[in-house]
């Protein structure tokens, strides 16, 4: 066979294609029999020429496996020598890298089969020969063999970390740099365990220099393995990068400045700096990173792709991607560069530069807002001013900006629709369709928070959105859709003139059937149900029949969004009509059935071709060819379009059960299945509308078992009782509390179990308390999987943000206990103040502290006199927040320390006079806040009606007067009214010394819209014993009121 083949082999080489096919086709015939493996070594050795030495070796790398088998041990022994001498006598590079490659597949099977033992020491006497070509292919070798025989490494991986460190270094050889940085990533790629992981720190300055020099030598495919291997090191949750973070930052910033490199090898650049701001972002502000990092980046949104074929690779997407990714987790670092960013290149004379300056505004939006919210009058000016630039590319940024801004920096925003909505109106006249379509988008966001302000603009608005609806393009028509149905959200009851024309024209978009045409269907099929929920029941209900006809009609037509929208459609239907939806229960639940019940549309193509069978049937003769022995994965990929469908039937079984109550009945077993099963799904916007519906069906199941109607029966025979739906509907809420990893799910979770108190009673939950007094200590512990953050060493454990959407959530869940446990809660309390209070540390944000102190206000409010034993531990907190520069602050410190005073007994007396003394400051005039004002009055007043013989009245009284009545805290009423009229009703000397002052607020108050019957009851009570007590002395003060507010005291005063 060996003479054959060499004449085989040598004939495949030719030029002449005939001659190729004939070779290939005979050798394939002969690479059937075994010992086609000894020939191939033998040709592998002895031919003369090094491509057909190659070839040898590439032959046998992909026959060998299937007859490795069948080879006696001496033929094996030999394929092994021969092997390595071929890597260590061959002078040929690509035949030694050859016969690396075949030294890869054979180690796979002989080296657990404890067949080879001399190939590691081999390779460790290769890789520190005096020889180049030994050293380089030894590393190749310990690379490639990391996929196969990895565990084989695991005692010797200290030397082997110790020698790729060497070679990274050697100073004599770019290839054996190259090569040790390529085994590298794969060695890390191979390692899991942290403790190796860390060692892997002592490699970053040499990865780093053998990067540069690749991309000094023009080898930027090889550079690139040193981004692949920071990727890895920064997504490890160990601590790594230490220091080398600055380097690090440093090249990525230089290679992703470099306009001269390839865009693929920049945009791995700046991904390295993305991770870094997701992963390690407090290492960025550590290092004081974030500047340097933004002087380079922010530039970068002004630099368009020059590749039209790869809009991903384009550096101002991914230098916005990693603005974004930066402002979402360092707020306060970003805000000022971006902004002084924005200032300036607003007015450069290239547009490039001014549209990059407002989109790099409309970036950090999100991620900033609090900080913009504060600074939106100069940002504004910017965006504003840019609608009306003379480059299409700078309005159109700016249209996203301000539809960016409208989105994320509510409510503040709104107080500027004067300005706003006169330049959007301008904006949507715009030449380009691009820029109107982004102002439509702008529009519908700004607008759908806006109330009683839009009325003014509403006329011109509706004029213009109603001829665009008719003359312009299927893709302005859908945005232009979704702008009426924010300025409806918006308008309500005010919008009815334009809602017949509106739900006119949607008639012809419910009836569009062609593919291209559905989605302008379903955006105008959201809309019907907007329009209804702005109009109400009364005008829909009669109308509504063959819009839900079209709708459910339009479920058929097999458009993912088009179903999505319907059940969004006729969830708000079932919000307006409550009870009169129960007749389409039979024709909706079900479609929201098999949308929630359908394939996740999850597909993993799986190659199983030949790895022989390509063009030339040998994949060529390069020794770069990757032998593949498994079945690869091609292409993984979600259609997201059924994850919002999904989203939107589970929240619509949610919605059609909390508006129908019990005759939702016969679909709860069914609907709690498939919301149990959506608590766990593997997309957080699925699991987060399951955890909301789930609160929904306890409603329904609460109201099924309370037997108010006759299928009630047959539900209960079906779920048994209402303790197997609580305990699956419960099991879901606590499990998700401790094991989700999105926050907004685990705060819906809280919120479902609190509202679930409330609704129910306490009585339901009983049986449940230890599960989730548990579950709420781990949350208060920040120890659930959510709240695992970063395990970088950079970290502070003081210096963090206040987690809005979690640990609100979280707190409430606290005053819920209470409220339904009252005194019976204080064991509970116990477990859980210590947890909470560490959130009230001065180093912790304001907002946390300001959260504790709310927390405990309420719980005290209705847990009741068992307070009396924190009284000492929570007073000094408080009273340092009275006097916190922040207006929430104060104002919840001042509820607190009423609350505390009213339910803590004698040890809240000692703290009377400092109470005071922090108090005053809040009835000055240089207190700003009418709720701190009406708060601090509330606890004036509970301290009175407990304790009036601690509090100086004749100096208290007139102060405390003088800030009545209640501006804007009307649940303060109850509390500071009747103390007034206590002290009134009791004649107390003090009170009665203020009798003008009191007439002139009892007049106030007898006039208030606000105040509820039973204060106004209580205030006649009190002029009425005002009146017999004095007489006619009242008639001159009476008569210095105005006739109104004269009336409507005279009003009150019989009724006593």
């Amino acid at each position: 066979m060996a003479q054959s083949l060499e004449l085989l082999l040598i004939q495949f080489l030719m030029p002449d294609n005939d001659a190729r096919r004939q070779a290939e086709d005979q050798i394939k015939r002969l690479a059937k029999d075994p010992q086609v493996v000894p020939a191939l070594i033998h040709h592998l050795r002895t031919a003369k020429t090094p491509n057909v030495r190659q070839l040898a070796a590439v032959l046998l790398r992909k026959k060998i496996t299937g007859h490795w088998a069948k080879l006696n041990s001496q033929l094996r022994q030999l394929v092994k020598q021969s092997l390595i001498d071929s890597i260590t006598m061959e002078h040929s590079p690509p035949v030694r890298r050859a016969s690396a490659n075949v030294v890869g597949v054979v180690a796979k099977y002989a080296v657990p089969a404890g067949e080879w033992p001399e190939l590691l020491p081999f390779l460790f006497l290769c890789s520190q020969s005096a020889q180049e070509d030994h050293r380089e292919v030894s590393l190749i070798l310990f690379s490639s063999l990391t996929e196969t025989i990895g565990d084989t490494f695991r005692p010797h991986f200290a030397d082997l970390q110790s020698l790729l460190l060497k070679c990274l270094q050697d100073e004599t050889s770019s290839r054996v740099r190259v090569a040790a940085l390529k085994a590298v990533g794969s060695f890390l790629e191979f390692t899991h365990d942290a403790s190796e992981v860390v060692r892997f720190r002592d490699f970053i300055p040499g990865i780093l220099h053998a990067a540069r020099q690749c991309l000094a030598s023009g080898e930027e495919d090889v550079a690139v393995i040193a981004f692949e291997i920071f990727d890895e090191l920064i997504e490890s949750p160990a601590p790594l990068l230490g220091d080398s973070v600055k380097s690090i930052v440093q090249f990525s910033l230089d290679v992703c400045s470099n306009q001269t490199l390839d865009e693929s090898t920049r945009h791995q650049a700046i991904q390295i700096i993305s991770w870094l701001a997701k992963y390690k972002y407090n290492s960025l502000k550590k290092h004081k990173l974030v500047m340097p990092v933004l002087h380079v980046i922010c530039p970068l949104l002004a630099e368009s792709s020059n590749r039209e074929d790869d809009e991903d690779l384009a550096p101002d997407r991914a230098a916005a991607e990693v603005i974004d990714t930066m402002a979402l987790n360092l707020p306060k670092q970003v805000f000022p560069p971006v902004f002084e960013f924005a200032s300036i290149s607003c007015q450069n004379v290239d547009p490039k530069f001014r549209e990059a300056a407002v989109t790099a505004l409309g970036v950090v939006s999100e991620g900033c807002l609090d900080l913009m919210k504060s600074n939106l009058k100069p940002m504004l000016h910017i965006v504003l001013g840019s609608l009306s630039d003379l480059e299409q590319m700078v309005r159109g940024a700016a249209s996203f900006a301000l539809g960016q801004f409208a989105e994320h920096l509510q409510p503040e925003i709104i107080s500027h629709y004067e300005s706003v909505l006169p330049c959007l109106l301008n904006a949507l006249e715009d030449a380009s369709n691009e820029v109107k379509e982004k102002s439509y988008y702008a529009l519908a966001a700004f607008c759908e928070n806006m109330g009683e302000e839009i009325l003014p603009f509403i006329d011109p608005l509706m004029g213009k959105l109603l001829a665009a609806l008719q003359n312009n393009p299927r893709n302005l028509q859908e945005t232009c859709m979704s702008a009426i149905g924010s300025v409806a959200s918006a308008a309500e009851q005010a919008f009815l003139p334009y809602a017949e024309r509106v739900l006119e024209l949607m008639k012809n978009f419910l009836v569009l059937t062609n593919d291209e045409d559905l989605r302008s269907r379903a955006r105008a099929t959201e809309l019907v149900g907007i329009v209804a929920m702005s109009v109400g029941r009364e005008r829909m209900e009669p109308i509504l029949p063959p819009y839900i006809e079209a709708a459910i009609a339009g479920f058929g037509l097999e458009y993912s969004e088009l179903r999505e929208y319907t059940h969004g459609f006729v969830s708000n239907v079932a919000e307006i009509l409550d009870d009169g939806f129960v007749k389409y229960l039979p024709h909706v639940v079900p479609l929201a059935f098999s949308s929630c019940n359908l394939d996740d549309g999850s597909a993993i193509d799986i190659d199983e071709s030949d790895g022989d069978e390509n063009v030339n049937g040998f994949g060529g003769v390069s020794s770069d060819d990757e032998v593949h022995d498994e079945p690869r994965v091609r292409n993984i990929s979600v259609r997201t379009g059924v994850l919002d469908e999904k989203a939107a039937a589970t929240q619509a079984l949610g919605l059609f059960a909390l508006h129908t109550r019990s005759f939702y009945a016969p679909y709860l077993e069914e609907t709690l299945k498939i919301l149990v099963r959506h608590s766990g799904y593997f997309h957080e916007d699925v699991r987060l509308q399951a955890i909301i519906a789930l609160k929904n069906i306890l409603i329904a199941a609460h109201a099924v078992f309370q037997g108010h109607v006759d299928g009630s029966t047959k539900a209960r025979e079906v779920l048994g009782n209402d303790k197997i739906v609580l305990l699956e509907t419960l099991g879901s809420l606590f499990q998700t509390m401790t094991e989700d990893d999105d926050k907004e799910v685990v705060a819906q979770a809280c919120m479902g179990i609190a509202d679930t108190i409330k609704d129910i009673g306490f009585t339901a939950i009983e049986a449940y308390m230890p599960q989730l007094v548990d579950a709420t200590l781990v949350l208060l512990n920040e120890q659930s999987v959510c709240q695992q953050i970063e395990s970088d060493s950079d970290i502070d454990e003081d210096d963090t943000e206040h987690d809005e959407v979690l640990m609100d959530a979280v707190s409430d869940l606290l005053p819920a206990f209470a409220k339904s446990m009252g005194p019976h809660f204080a064991p509970i309390l116990a477990k859980l103040f210590s947890p909470l209070m560490k959130f009230a540390k001065a180093s912790r944000p304001p907002q946390d502290r300001t959260m504790v102190v709310a927390t405990l206000a309420e719980v005290a409010q209705n847990m009741g006199p068992p307070i009396a034993g924190y009284v000492d531990a929570v007073m000094p907190l408080v009273l340092k927040e009275l006097v916190s520069s922040d207006a929430t602050n104060r104002r919840n410190a001042a509820f607190c320390v009423g609350e505390f005073c009213r339910n803590g007994g004698e040890v809240a007396l000692k703290y009377y006079g400092d109470i005071l003394r922090g108090l005053h400051p809040l009835f000055c005039e240089s207190e700003p806040d009418n709720a701190v004002r009406d708060n601090a009055a509330g606890a004036v007043a509970r301290m009175i009606m407990v304790h009036p013989e601690a509090i100086p009245l004749n100096q208290v009284l007139p102060v405390f007067l003088k800030t009545l009545p209640i501006k804007e805290d009307h649940e303060e009423s109850t509390a500071v009214y009747s103390c007034v009229c206590n002290l009134v009703l009791s004649s107390h000397p003090e009170i009665l010394s203020l009798v003008p002052d009191l007439v002139n607020l009892f007049a106030q108050v007898a006039l208030s819209p606000i105040e509820t019957s039973e204060v106004k009851s209580l205030i006649g009570r009190a002029f009425s014993h005002l009146v017999s007590m004095y007489g006619n002395q009242m008639q001159p003060i009476v008569s210095s009121l105005s006739p109104a507010h004269a009336d409507a005291l005279a009003l009150l005063a019989p009724k006593s």
